[in-house]
């Protein structure tokens, strides 16, 4: 390559950065389930970024006020709103609560999500009903709620990020209720990503590997839990903090051509 076209192109890689740090600066992010574990990281790597957070929670209080505080010491304003997302109504009120505090709505991350675990499945009647309807409603309903309730007031540009599993696509079967909507978050989030595309609004998913969250030790039986990520190249769990990077990057505005996509941050193990 010539020095002018070396020059040319640190020119342009200059100028796109500076315009993206700009375009960063101040942006307004709500994050389901952004108490701990992969929300908190997730928070906590936007307030860097310079965005203004919303933290969606279910009762964890004093959880959410360590995040609220990672991200005010950040530089950045944390709001949070506690309750439950399986109900529509909350989903309308954590949206009005963005636009009422923060001023709007750039991004959401739909990242809460209910799991339990079954030792034995050998026979489905194992799982209960009112199980697999609180995973669908928590993991399901709630994300078409947010994203419905949050479309009016996003500009283009906006960007949705939804989170699924690598259970999207290689189901575990002790967790047959969670690994199914997790298959449904990431289908929704493709025809999501079609159907806002003139819109000038991303969406896209992240899929984890097995990354150690406190979700794991409080629903996986104990022998899952001591063995947990050995079934990944890498041979261990992933960090949040890993993860992080993923959805800092689906929300950038750099990445603009970047809709309808799945992220896998599984340790090295392919998704298909």
């Amino acid at each position: 390559m010539s020095s002018f076209s070396s020059i040319s192109c640190w020119i342009v890689r200059s100028h796109c950065s500076a315009q993206a740090a700009r375009s960063r600066q101040g942006r307004k992010a709500v994050i389901t389930g952004g108490d701990s574990g992969i929300g908190r990281a997730v928070a906590l790597a936007y307030a860097r970024e310079g965005a203004d957070v919303l933290i969606s929670y279910l009762d964890e209080q004093e959880d959410a006020k360590e995040t609220q505080r990672l991200v005010i010491e950040a530089g950045r304003k944390a709001v949070l709103i506690s309750g439950d997302i399986q109900h529509a109504a909350h989903c309308r009120e954590i949206i009005d609560r963005a636009v009422s505090e923060l001023g709007g709505v750039d991004i959401l991350v739909n990242n809460a999500a209910h799991q339990a675990s079954f030792k034995d499945i050998a026979d489905i009647a194992d799982i209960a009903d009112e199980e697999w309807e609180l995973t669908f409603k928590v993991n399901i309903h709630s994300m078409f709620y947010l994203i419905k309730a949050a479309v009016p007031h996003m500009k283009p540009g906006s960007a949705f990020i939804n989170t699924a599993s690598i259970n999207s696509d290689s189901p575990n079967p002790i967790l047959l209720a969670y690994a199914t909507t997790k298959g449904a978050v990431q289908n929704f989030t493709a025809g999501l990503a079609q159907l806002l595309a003139e819109k000038g609004i991303r969406a896209n998913a992240v899929a984890p590997g097995p990354i150690w969250t406190p979700l794991i030790p409080s629903t996986l039986p104990e022998e899952a839990v001591i063995n947990f990520g050995k079934q990944v190249p890498m041979k261990r769990p992933g960090q949040p903090a890993e993860l992080a990077t993923a959805y800092v990057m689906l929300a950038d505005p750099l990445s603009s051509y970047v809709s309808g996509a799945t992220i896998a941050v599984t340790g090295g193990k392919p998704i298909l």
